[in-house]
């Protein structure tokens, strides 16, 4: 277990420094000038005045040299400020970042509260009409992209029924109510595709698992298949869906850019999304550092959750 830690430790320290150099040289390379983001148009022009806020930014150093700068700022807690607003760029993620959190946290709770029974439903009616249907709504729901499904939801559940808000976003202080009415469809729309891919995963293990000998000799003691499909059945057919879910971190932080532009949920996709246009490479490099960070922690866990869920993983490390 220690040597575990310690190697997922060490293989997130060298992530988190190869992506925020990648990330600092892509930014620092794009078209344009950050520069423009510092001083009004009317003053671009005044190639003193430019030369004085390059100066004064750190604008003229090397690239090697600026990102060590921010290296060593950001060891110590300080990711800079923003080019745009001028505002440390902590303070604007720590507003940012729950909403963010707690959209995708909704997006896997509604993916697993629905697919985990449907999957091992569906598994245990194999080949049946029932499982004919399960199937056919999971490719359903993989052929739609989130933007698509935002749009739908949208249409139907805040249009035409007014049962949600179909753009902006209550926080929790704003009461339990309004914030679970403003989360519902961003969420769903981020959970459709998940719901899908899990679905798929556990139906396929579980069939696999309710074929093993164990399985034959519960039912041959005259278990009911309700207790051997949750009791024997379930559990070790979580493992590759454990690994789905900690991989699709991922394309949840994706989706969630999009479904935050979609809803106008001021998050950090949405945030992202401005700061590339804005060339504001000090909130692109910020954010991007932190959105790795999290989903090596989250794969990390995932390892962990692979001991509990299966003890002989736990006995060969």
């Amino acid at each position: 277990m220690q040597k575990m830690i310690v190697g997922r430790l060490t293989r997130l320290v060298v992530t988190v420094l190869v992506v925020s150099f990648v990330t600092f040289v892509g930014v620092n390379v794009l078209p344009g000038d950050p520069v423009n983001a510092l001083i009004p148009i009317d003053a671009q022009q005044d190639r003193e005045f430019v030369e004085q806020i390059r100066e004064e930014w750190g604008l003229n150093d090397p690239m090697v040299v600026r990102y060590g700068r921010w290296l060593g700022d950001a060891v110590q807690g300080d990711l800079g400020r923003s080019l745009v607003t001028g505002q440390p760029v902590t303070d604007e993620i720590t507003h940012r970042l729950p909403i963010t959190l707690e959209l995708m946290a909704v997006a896997v709770g509604f993916s697993l509260l629905i697919a985990v029974p449907l999957g091992a439903f569906s598994g245990y009616r194999e080949g049946r009409r029932s499982d004919r249907l399960v199937s056919g709504l999971a490719q359903a729901g993989l052929s739609l992209p989130v933007f698509v499904t935002g749009l739908i939801l949208i249409y139907v559940f805040a249009l035409r029924l007014q049962w949600f808000p179909a753009v902006g976003w209550n926080r929790l202080s704003d009461g339990l109510g309004p914030n679970l009415k403003s989360v519902a469809l961003p969420a769903l729309s981020l959970a459709v595709t998940e719901i899908a891919v899990y679905t798929r995963v556990l139906r396929s293990d579980m069939i696999a698992t309710l074929k093993e000998n164990y399985i034959l000799s519960a039912r041959a003691k005259g278990l009911t298949d309700r207790f051997v499909l949750f009791r024997h059945g379930l559990r070790p057919s979580l493992l590759t869906l454990v690994t789905v879910v900690g991989l699709n971190i991922g394309f949840l932080i994706g989706g969630s850019l999009v479904i935050e532009y979609l809803f106008a949920i001021p998050g950090l996709g949405k945030r992202l999304f401005s700061a590339i246009q804005q060339r504001d490479f000090m909130m692109v490099q910020a954010i991007t550092v932190l959105i790795t960070v999290f989903y090596v922690i989250v794969n990390t866990a995932t390892d962990l959750v692979y001991m509990v869920v299966d003890p002989r993983i736990r006995r060969t490390n």
